[in-house]
């Protein structure tokens, strides 16, 4: 079944920046297959040297997102506060300003489950989805939910203090990618 519901990021992405399409050959670039996790270290013997290994190579290895991000366009704020990792999740409160209204907001938690990342997005006003990660790399991440009806994916790029969040699907027939450009910010109390 279809779920008709948008996470926040959709709608707050839609109404920032311009679609960008996406063509086919795009589209599958970003579906490669998740890597899997790292094995222990050889000689790790005990039960602390297993569990880190095991960590490092799940949701540690999103610790590239963490910190502060936001992106400002036709007079509305996004902003994005994603936790470092901890205890097999990291957690994310994004909100959307226009002036000083608050349009929505969003929490997310991305938490271990298996050897893959779920991406659990609670929008405002709606109900959660989740997407399960396809691809997860030093700096980039994709996350997927085929029954979802858009986006499908939910991807981050990261290169130095820029990040690229960006969403992609299939609406009406034609392969959709919408991309939002982040800057990393201090976060409040820094």
């Amino acid at each position: 079944m279809k779920d008709s519901r948008r996470p926040l990021i959709v709608v707050a992405l839609l109404m920032l920046a311009p679609a960008r399409v996406a063509s086919a050959a795009s589209a599958a670039a970003v579906t490669a297959e998740t890597a899997p996790p790292t094995a222990a270290a050889p000689g790790a013997g005990s039960r602390g040297d297993a569990e880190t290994a095991a960590a490092s190579s799940g949701i540690r290895r999103l610790a590239w997102l963490a910190g502060c991000w936001e992106m400002s366009a036709n007079g509305r704020t996004v902003e994005e506060h994603w936790m470092a990792p901890r205890g097999k999740n990291m957690l994310n409160a994004g909100r959307t300003m226009k002036g000083d209204t608050l349009v929505e907001f969003e929490q997310v938690v991305v938490r271990e489950e298996g050897n893959r990342l779920a991406y659990e997005a609670h929008p405002s006003g709606q109900g959660s989805a989740v997407f399960m990660s396809k691809i997860v790399g030093d700096g980039s991440v994709v996350f997927e939910n085929l029954d979802h009806d858009f986006p499908q994916r939910v991807g981050y790029d990261r290169k130095g203090d820029t990040l690229v969040g960006w969403i992609e699907g299939t609406r009406d027939g034609k392969t959709r990618r919408i991309e939002f450009p982040y800057k990393r910010v201090p976060c409040p109390g820094d």
